[in-house]
Protein backbone atom coordinates (compact mmCIF):
# COMPACT_ATOMS: atom_id res chain seq x y z
CA UNK A 1 0.00 0.00 0.00
CA UNK A 2 1.43 3.39 -0.94
CA UNK A 3 1.98 6.07 1.71
CA UNK A 4 -0.52 8.36 0.00
CA UNK A 5 -3.23 5.68 0.26
CA UNK A 6 -2.44 4.96 3.91
CA UNK A 7 -3.28 8.50 5.00
CA UNK A 8 -5.76 9.32 2.23
CA UNK A 9 -8.78 8.83 4.50
CA UNK A 10 -7.70 11.69 6.78
CA UNK A 11 -9.34 15.07 6.34
CA UNK A 12 -5.90 16.60 5.74
CA UNK A 13 -3.80 13.73 4.32
CA UNK A 14 -0.75 15.96 3.74
CA UNK A 15 -0.51 17.07 7.40
CA UNK A 16 1.18 15.43 10.39
CA UNK A 17 1.09 16.68 13.98
CA UNK A 18 3.91 15.69 16.35
CA UNK A 19 3.90 16.06 20.13
CA UNK A 20 6.44 16.15 22.90
CA UNK A 21 5.24 13.96 25.81
CA UNK A 22 6.15 15.45 29.23
CA UNK A 23 4.32 18.72 29.83
CA UNK A 24 2.64 18.56 26.41
CA UNK A 25 0.54 15.39 26.25
CA UNK A 26 0.88 14.51 29.94
CA UNK A 27 1.89 16.23 33.19
CA UNK A 28 5.58 15.57 33.88
CA UNK A 29 6.16 11.80 34.33
CA UNK A 30 2.42 11.30 34.75
CA UNK A 31 -0.25 9.38 32.83
CA UNK A 32 -2.18 10.77 29.88
CA UNK A 33 -5.73 11.91 30.68
CA UNK A 34 -8.87 10.51 29.08
CA UNK A 35 -9.59 13.97 27.69
CA UNK A 36 -6.23 14.01 25.91
CA UNK A 37 -6.68 10.48 24.55
CA UNK A 38 -10.11 11.40 23.21
CA UNK A 39 -8.70 14.60 21.69
CA UNK A 40 -5.93 12.66 19.92
CA UNK A 41 -8.32 10.00 18.63
CA UNK A 42 -10.52 12.73 17.12
CA UNK A 43 -7.47 14.52 15.70
CA UNK A 44 -6.28 11.30 14.05
CA UNK A 45 -9.37 11.28 11.82
CA UNK A 46 -8.15 14.60 10.41
CA UNK A 47 -4.34 14.30 10.27
CA UNK A 48 -1.51 11.85 10.91
CA UNK A 49 -0.24 12.06 14.50
CA UNK A 50 2.92 11.07 16.32
CA UNK A 51 4.86 11.64 19.51
CA UNK A 52 8.56 12.41 19.81
CA UNK A 53 10.02 12.08 23.29
CA UNK A 54 13.49 11.95 24.76
CA UNK A 55 12.73 8.98 27.00
CA UNK A 56 12.89 5.35 25.92
CA UNK A 57 9.84 3.43 24.72
CA UNK A 58 9.24 1.83 28.13
CA UNK A 59 8.61 5.25 29.68
CA UNK A 60 6.35 6.22 26.78
CA UNK A 61 4.24 3.14 27.51
CA UNK A 62 4.09 4.17 31.18
CA UNK A 63 2.76 7.62 30.31
CA UNK A 64 0.74 7.11 27.13
CA UNK A 65 -0.60 3.59 27.71
CA UNK A 66 -0.02 0.09 26.38
CA UNK A 67 -1.58 0.74 22.96
CA UNK A 68 0.68 3.55 21.71
CA UNK A 69 1.73 1.63 18.59
CA UNK A 70 -1.95 1.48 17.63
CA UNK A 71 -2.93 4.95 18.88
CA UNK A 72 -0.25 6.89 16.97
CA UNK A 73 0.83 6.76 13.33
CA UNK A 74 4.41 7.61 14.33
CA UNK A 75 6.09 6.68 17.62
CA UNK A 76 9.48 8.32 18.14
CA UNK A 77 11.22 7.40 21.39
CA UNK A 78 14.67 8.80 22.24
CA UNK A 79 14.15 11.64 19.73
CA UNK A 80 13.46 9.11 16.97
CA UNK A 81 16.49 6.89 17.56
CA UNK A 82 13.85 4.25 18.24
CA UNK A 83 11.10 4.76 15.67
CA UNK A 84 7.84 3.13 14.62
CA UNK A 85 5.60 3.89 11.65
CA UNK A 86 2.10 2.40 11.69
CA UNK A 87 3.25 -0.15 14.26
CA UNK A 88 6.32 -1.30 12.33
CA UNK A 89 9.80 -0.68 13.75
CA UNK A 90 12.23 1.39 11.70
CA UNK A 91 16.05 1.56 11.86
CA UNK A 92 17.70 2.53 15.17
CA UNK A 93 21.02 4.08 16.22
CA UNK A 94 23.37 3.45 19.16
CA UNK A 95 25.06 6.14 21.27
CA UNK A 96 27.67 3.75 22.65
CA UNK A 97 28.75 2.66 19.16
CA UNK A 98 29.08 6.31 18.16
CA UNK A 99 31.14 7.51 21.15
CA UNK A 100 33.15 4.35 21.93
CA UNK A 101 33.82 2.85 25.36
CA UNK A 102 36.94 4.91 26.13
CA UNK A 103 35.26 8.31 25.74
CA UNK A 104 32.05 7.01 27.29
CA UNK A 105 33.89 5.94 30.46
CA UNK A 106 35.58 9.36 30.70
CA UNK A 107 32.17 11.02 30.38
CA UNK A 108 30.58 8.84 33.06
CA UNK A 109 33.49 9.31 35.47
CA UNK A 110 33.34 13.09 35.07
CA UNK A 111 29.57 13.13 35.64
CA UNK A 112 29.73 11.00 38.79
CA UNK A 113 32.55 13.12 40.27
CA UNK A 114 30.65 16.32 39.50
CA UNK A 115 27.45 15.03 41.12
CA UNK A 116 29.41 13.83 44.16
CA UNK A 117 30.62 17.41 44.71
CA UNK A 118 27.20 19.03 44.18
CA UNK A 119 25.65 20.62 47.25
CA UNK A 120 21.97 19.74 46.92
CA UNK A 121 19.51 18.85 49.72
CA UNK A 122 18.71 15.33 48.47
CA UNK A 123 20.32 12.69 46.28
CA UNK A 124 18.60 9.45 45.44
CA UNK A 125 19.64 6.95 42.76
CA UNK A 126 20.11 6.42 39.02
CA UNK A 127 22.12 9.55 38.32
CA UNK A 128 22.98 8.32 34.81
CA UNK A 129 20.46 6.45 32.71
CA UNK A 130 21.89 4.85 29.58
CA UNK A 131 19.53 4.78 26.62
CA UNK A 132 19.93 3.56 23.09
CA UNK A 133 20.60 6.95 21.53
CA UNK A 134 21.73 9.08 24.48
CA UNK A 135 22.42 9.26 28.19
CA UNK A 136 20.18 11.05 30.65
CA UNK A 137 21.86 12.75 33.63
CA UNK A 138 20.00 13.66 36.82
CA UNK A 139 21.76 15.41 39.75
CA UNK A 140 19.09 14.28 42.23
CA UNK A 141 18.69 10.84 40.61
CA UNK A 142 15.73 9.45 38.69
CA UNK A 143 14.62 7.35 41.67
CA UNK A 144 13.35 10.43 43.50
CA UNK A 145 9.68 10.68 44.47
CA UNK A 146 7.24 13.03 42.75
CA UNK A 147 7.42 15.42 45.70
CA UNK A 148 11.23 15.37 45.61
CA UNK A 149 11.10 15.92 41.85
CA UNK A 150 9.01 19.06 42.33
CA UNK A 151 11.30 20.29 45.10
CA UNK A 152 14.40 19.83 42.96
CA UNK A 153 12.85 21.66 40.01
CA UNK A 154 12.27 24.75 42.16
CA UNK A 155 15.77 24.47 43.68
CA UNK A 156 17.31 24.13 40.21
CA UNK A 157 15.36 27.04 38.73
CA UNK A 158 16.63 29.30 41.51
CA UNK A 159 20.27 28.21 41.25
CA UNK A 160 20.81 27.03 37.66
CA UNK A 161 22.32 23.70 38.72
CA UNK A 162 21.62 21.85 35.47
CA UNK A 163 22.67 24.86 33.39
CA UNK A 164 26.03 25.05 35.17
CA UNK A 165 26.48 21.27 34.91
CA UNK A 166 25.96 21.46 31.15
CA UNK A 167 28.49 24.28 30.81
CA UNK A 168 31.09 22.22 32.71
CA UNK A 169 30.50 19.25 30.40
CA UNK A 170 30.74 21.42 27.29
CA UNK A 171 34.12 22.69 28.45
CA UNK A 172 35.46 19.27 29.41
CA UNK A 173 34.29 17.45 26.27
CA UNK A 174 34.60 20.21 23.68
CA UNK A 175 36.48 17.78 21.40
CA UNK A 176 33.32 15.70 20.96
CA UNK A 177 30.32 16.72 18.84
CA UNK A 178 27.86 16.41 21.71
CA UNK A 179 24.61 18.25 22.37
CA UNK A 180 23.33 18.84 25.91
CA UNK A 181 19.60 19.39 26.23
CA UNK A 182 17.73 20.30 29.40
CA UNK A 183 14.24 18.81 29.61
CA UNK A 184 11.69 17.76 32.20
CA UNK A 185 12.12 18.64 35.87
CA UNK A 186 15.24 16.85 37.09
CA UNK A 187 17.61 15.94 34.26
CA UNK A 188 19.23 16.70 30.92
CA UNK A 189 20.10 14.59 27.88
CA UNK A 190 23.49 14.11 26.21
CA UNK A 191 23.62 12.89 22.62
CA UNK A 192 25.57 13.33 19.37
CA UNK A 193 24.93 16.66 17.68
CA UNK A 194 22.11 16.20 15.18
CA UNK A 195 20.47 13.48 17.24
CA UNK A 196 17.99 15.94 18.76
CA UNK A 197 14.25 15.76 18.02
CA UNK A 198 14.81 16.88 14.43
CA UNK A 199 16.26 13.38 13.91
CA UNK A 200 12.71 12.01 13.61
CA UNK A 201 11.88 14.26 10.65
CA UNK A 202 13.80 11.98 8.26
CA UNK A 203 11.15 9.32 8.80
CA UNK A 204 8.38 11.65 7.61
CA UNK A 205 9.92 12.46 4.23
CA UNK A 206 8.79 9.30 2.39
CA UNK A 207 5.15 10.16 3.12
CA UNK A 208 5.50 13.58 1.51
CA UNK A 209 3.78 15.61 4.21
CA UNK A 210 3.46 19.27 3.25
CA UNK A 211 2.72 20.49 6.79
CA UNK A 212 4.47 19.29 9.93
CA UNK A 213 3.17 20.71 13.21
CA UNK A 214 5.03 20.24 16.50
CA UNK A 215 3.78 20.90 20.04
CA UNK A 216 6.25 21.19 22.92
CA UNK A 217 6.77 22.91 26.27
CA UNK A 218 10.60 23.16 26.32
CA UNK A 219 10.88 25.29 23.17
CA UNK A 220 13.38 27.81 24.58
CA UNK A 221 17.03 27.67 23.49
CA UNK A 222 18.68 24.86 25.43
CA UNK A 223 15.36 23.08 25.94
CA UNK A 224 14.90 19.67 24.37
CA UNK A 225 12.12 20.89 22.07
CA UNK A 226 14.01 23.90 20.72
CA UNK A 227 15.62 22.36 17.63
CA UNK A 228 12.49 20.81 16.18
CA UNK A 229 10.30 23.75 17.25
CA UNK A 230 12.56 26.18 15.36
CA UNK A 231 13.25 23.95 12.34
CA UNK A 232 12.24 25.79 9.14
CA UNK A 233 10.25 22.80 7.88
CA UNK A 234 8.14 22.68 11.06
CA UNK A 235 5.23 24.80 12.31
CA UNK A 236 6.03 25.08 16.01
CA UNK A 237 3.54 25.55 18.86
CA UNK A 238 4.82 26.36 22.36
CA UNK A 239 2.56 25.12 25.16
CA UNK A 240 2.64 25.30 28.95
CA UNK A 241 0.61 22.20 29.84
CA UNK A 242 -1.60 19.45 28.30
CA UNK A 243 -4.68 21.67 28.63
CA UNK A 244 -2.91 24.28 26.52
CA UNK A 245 -2.24 21.60 23.86
CA UNK A 246 -5.92 20.65 23.76
CA UNK A 247 -6.97 24.30 23.47
CA UNK A 248 -4.65 25.05 20.52
CA UNK A 249 -5.62 21.83 18.74
CA UNK A 250 -9.26 22.89 19.02
CA UNK A 251 -8.42 26.19 17.36
CA UNK A 252 -6.30 24.65 14.57
CA UNK A 253 -8.43 21.59 13.81
CA UNK A 254 -12.00 22.38 14.95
Amino acid sequence: MSPVTEFANRQYPDTVVLFDVDGTLTPARNFVSKEMKDTLAKLRTKVAIGFVGGSDLVKQYEQLGSTILEDFDFCFAENGLTAYRLGEKLASQSFIEWIGDEEYNKLVNFVLRYIADMDIPKKRGTFIEFRNGMINISPIGRNCSREERNEFEKYDLARGLRKNFVEALKAEFSHLALTFSIGGQISFDVFPTGWDKTYCLRYLKPDGFKKIHFFGDKTFKGGNDYEIYSDPSVIGHAVTCPEDTIRILGELFP
